[in-house]
């Protein structure tokens, strides 16, 4: 942990008594109403922030231009399909980007809808890599609030602001509610994946209130995380003389956002379920042959609290009841009448029309008085499909079932267990929040960059194998649109065997909601400690899907869009860029930009990551099952030490993750991750008996660091590359990125300690220091002469996920104050209320003028590299350091033979893994 108590100022820390009066905190003190002290907190009537997209310079665009055509031609030609491309950087969304983004709802790989912090429910993504950002305005809470004697009454929606039309004469939708909340004297508390929205004595001044929005994701909970489900608990706290007699109310749109409640056969249906959890549930039908959802909105009625609904209203003059009728309903008797529940199904609704419903739950306050009362969402759709056709059952259908009516249970057991989850959820956050060492902003932002792993797209399917009549045979030709052209794909068995414990599915997370691809390795390698420490069965598995692919090939043929020239779509060993977009685990590699086959970074990132894994949880199967397509992926590396030093080199293109900025020779980036690659695999090779495979492994590295150091080191720091270029020796900020695996894996230094604390010294001294005063995070590139380095589009942007990864490095190398000083750039320049607005949706990058690239990106999620960078043991400086690379001894001859894997087939037998491994693959 981190030493000392270096941290105890407080700085950036946002205590509750800053936003809410310690008298109404002391009113919540009961029951988990109150916020937390760690939390990010904002007043629901702040400023909103003018988000600034990328823009690329005069002299960007006339090099990519000959790009930018190719691309808008496979745009359009994959748009004649149907189908969205990947990467679009043409399309703008009609609805601008904004800075209200809040905790998202639900768990994992469900689809999600996210919650902004003002209330609105935005970013839709029930439908597998469709994005639909703008929020649907009928879906809200309110309240109406009558005191005792009927001398006082109040009606409002709880959020703030005026409806766009609203006191329009005759208006019959949503503006004709009573839009009255200020904002002034409400905050929002988010500390993922809870949010607390506290109204501190408005609308009423009498009556303070707090609505507590809790989801399941719990870390090692494989069954409830994955739930399509979320509570509000409100406490209402009643502090005037008189009982006052309140009723919430929460309307839910039959819509999956964007303009999907205007296609029609819509179908609302009230429901009364078991332990007084009654609502409605409301049958969406998607268009496109897209799978249908059904939404369920319930309350839980007890001894106190009375739940009526009102199935069906619509928001136009036609409509059997419209929004202004039950606005005034509501305001006039604060419930509905109890005979809706008998009313069955509504009439399916006419296209063009909006169909929503309301259920309301109402109770008496005594003066002075408490009272909760908790509603639920849920949204069930059981099968999810992809463009090209193949379709699953999601995760949570092992629990529920694939019935659409799912989501009646679903709400049910979310009323009934969300006490449970908060207890699991606190116990896991306690131990963090509760460290005083730590600064404050960090401790939220860590949990608060998780949003991701519900809100990044995220799919999590219960079998590995497609519903009937789809592709799902991995053990034969699959025919493809081309008849010309087939794919072969080598007999590799990666499922999890029923009999394992990490039998939990198959699961996938975009790289962002703007590029469409995934599991995006080369971003996963930074994004995946989060997996590993809070799902380390998940990440696991997302392994295996790789390493099932290292060993396969496609042979269809794809025009790469940067040279104009063609290849083919996945060679075996090569590790792909991404599982796919439109037919995942069946079509790899989407990204098409570059050919990735010839990228320098994909495989050692493979091994690296692989080895990490199989060291953190020591899963023997685990690594028997992936340690061929390790040696694979290592063999495949060859061909690109064309000087026999054992350093791999580029290739004059952008070979790597910076997929703008060009290398040539030998990289600080790529040579030190091929070097931590090779410790890796001969770490890995001595742990599963290949001991031939580690012995080659030893040598490689024996030749490669000497020539590694004489070409790059510079006495300061690694030159970028080993070129000639105008910015060869600029200051790369992820030159470390293979001593950050090497150091979280438990093996010995790439380099000396001078070497390393030097070189991440001159990044903190110029890559975040030098780019205003350390406040936005470290610039991918600078000049030795303290000027930015501007040769192209990344070299100049700020990478949040890679200052993360900076800062990780340099609390493995004990340089704790700069690591977190370098960190908080990112937390002051996204995160904090001065910032651009990025929070909950923290991109790729942004320049040092705050202009963003890629909203709700992967990356970031490489905090979590930094929170295990502080939870590593420190090593006894006194004690003995054990190299086990030097207890790997080079046997001459010994590498005639790059196959013999006696040992690890030995392992394997004994384990009982052999049938179900990779090693009766016909390679």
């Amino acid at each position: 942990m981190v030493s000392g108590t270096l941290f105890l100022r407080r700085k950036n820390s946002w205590p509750p008594e800053e936003y809410i009066s310690r008298t109404t905190l002391q009113l919540f003190d009961f029951d988990s109403s109150a916020p937390p002290a760690h939390a990010w907190r904002r007043r629901l009537n702040s400023h909103a922030n003018i988000l600034k997209g990328f823009s690329i310079t005069f002299m960007e665009a006339i090099r990519m231009v000959q790009l930018g055509i190719r691309l808008w031609s496979y745009i359009r030609k994959e748009a004649s399909y149907g189908r969205k491309a990947p990467i679009d950087p043409f399309t703008r969304e009609s609805c601008k980007p904004s800075a209200s983004q809040g905790v998202p709802l639900g768990g994992m790989g469900s689809g999600s809808i996210s919650r902004g912090f003002r209330g609105d429910f935005r970013q839709w993504q029930i439908i597998p890599g469709i994005c639909e950002p703008s929020p649907v305005m009928e879906n809200q809470f309110s309240i109406f609030i009558s005191r005792e004697g009927g001398n006082k009454k109040i009606a409002s929606v709880l959020a703030p602001g005026r409806h766009e039309g609203q006191g329009k004469a005759g208006d019959q939708g949503i503006s004709s509610w009573g839009w009255n909340l200020n904002g002034q004297h409400s905050t929002y508390h988010a500390l993922f994946p809870r949010a607390w929205t506290i109204y501190d004595g408005e609308p009423d001044p009498e009556l303070k209130i707090s609505c507590r929005q809790i989801s399941p994701f719990i870390p090692h909970n494989y069954g409830d995380s994955s739930l399509p489900t979320a509570v509000f608990v409100y406490t209402l706290v009643n502090t005037g003389r008189e009982r006052a007699k309140v009723s919430l109310l929460f309307t839910w749109a039959n819509s999956i956002g964007g303009i999907s409640h205007f296609s029609g056969d819509h179908v609302n249906e009230p429901f009364i379920g078991e332990d007084g959890v009654s609502g409605v549930l409301l049958h969406h039908k998607t268009a496109r042959g897209n799978p249908p959802v059904t939404f369920a909105i319930a309350a839980c009625e007890s001894q106190n609290v009375s739940v009526t609904v009102l199935p069906s209203f619509g928001l136009s003059e036609g409509s059997y009841i419209t929004a202004k009728d039950m606005w005034g309903g509501m305001v006039e008797d604060g419930q509905f009448d109890r005979a809706n529940f008998g009313t069955g199904p509504s009439i399916p609704s006419s296209p063009g029309e909006t169909a929503c419903a309301a259920v309301s739950a109402s109770t008496w306050v005594e003066a002075h008085g408490k009272c909760t009362v908790a509603f639920a969402l849920a949204w069930s759709s059981p099968k999810v499909k992809f463009l090209k056709g193949s379709s699953y059952h999601r995760r949570y259908t092992k629990f529920y079932g694939t019935s659409e009516r799912a989501a009646v249970d679903l709400v049910h057991d979310a009323l009934t267990n969300y006490k449970r989850w908060e207890e699991e959820i606190e116990n896991w956050q306690s131990p963090i929040l509760n460290d005083e060492r730590l600064p404050e902003w960090y401790k939220f932002t860590l949990f608060n960059e998780l949003y991701f792993l519900v809100a990044g797209g995220t799919v999590w399917i219960d079998s590995l194998l497609s519903t009937p009549n789809m592709r799902n045979d991995h053990h034969q030709l699959i025919e493809v649109e081309n008849a010309d052209v087939k794919v072969t794909e080598t007999e590799v068995d990666c499922r999890p065997d029923s009999n394992k414990s990490d039998d939990v599915g198959r699961f996938l997370y975009l790289e962002g909601v703007e590029y469409i691809m995934w599991c995006t390795y080369d971003v996963h390698f930074y994004a995946s400690f989060a997996l590993l420490e809070l799902f380390p069965k998940i990440e696991l598995n997302i392994q295996r899907d790789f390493a099932k692919a290292v060993l396969s090939e496609d042979g269809r043929k794809v025009k790469f869009l940067a040279a104009g020239n063609c290849g083919i779509r996945k060679v075996r060993g090569a590790v792909p860029h991404d599982l796919g977009t439109h037919d995942p685990w069946n079509e790899l590699n989407a990204y098409n930009i570059h050919d990735t086959s010839k990228w320098k970074d994909l495989n050692p990132k493979f091994v690296l990551q692989v080895y990490r894994d199989f060291a953190a949880t020591r899963d023997m199967s685990f690594g028997v099952d992936v340690w061929p397509a390790v040696r694979a992926a290592m063999e495949y590396m060859e061909q690109f030490d064309r000087d026999d030093d054992g350093l791999i080199e580029n290739d004059g293109f952008p070979d790597q993750t910076y997929d703008t900025w060009t290398v040539h020779g030998v990289s600080a980036y790529c040579g030190c991750l091929w070097l931590a690659a090779l410790q890796a695999a001969a770490a890995m090779a001595v742990e599963l008996g290949d001991s031939s495979f580690a012995e080659r492994c030893k040598s490689k590295f024996l030749k490669a660091k000497p020539s590694f150091e004489k070409k790059l080191w510079n006495g300061s720091y690694f030159n970028y590359d080993s070129g000639s270029s105008s910015n060869s020796k600029s200051i790369q900020a992820d030159q470390l990125a293979g001593q950050w695996y090497t150091a979280s894996s438990g093996l010995p230094s790439l380099f000396d300690g001078f070497k390393i604390r030097n070189a991440l010294q001159k990044i903190y001294d110029f890559n975040v220091m030098k780019v205003k005063g350390g406040r936005m995070g470290a610039v991918n590139g600078m000049h030795p002469s303290g000027k930015v380095d501007e040769s192209c589009m990344q070299s100049r942007e700020i990478w949040s996920g890679i200052t993360y990864a900076v800062a990780a490095t340099m609390i493995l190398t004990g340089m704790e104050e700069e690591a977190f000083k370098t960190a908080e750039g990112i937390f002051i320049a996204g995160w904090s209320e001065d910032g651009y607005g990025y929070w909950f949706q923290t991109p790729e990058g942004w320049t040092i003028d705050g202009h963003f690239r890629s909203l709700m990106y992967m990356r970031p999620l490489s905090i979590w590299g930094m929170q295990q960078a502080l939870s590593l043991p420190k090593a006894i400086p006194e004690g003995p350091k054990i190299n086990i690379m030097d207890g790997i001894h080079i046997s001459p001859g010994r590498f005639r033979s790059s196959h013999n894997e006696t040992g690890v087939r030995k392992i394997a037998k004994q384990a009982k893994y052999l049938q179900n491994s990779v090693f009766h693959c016909s390679c």
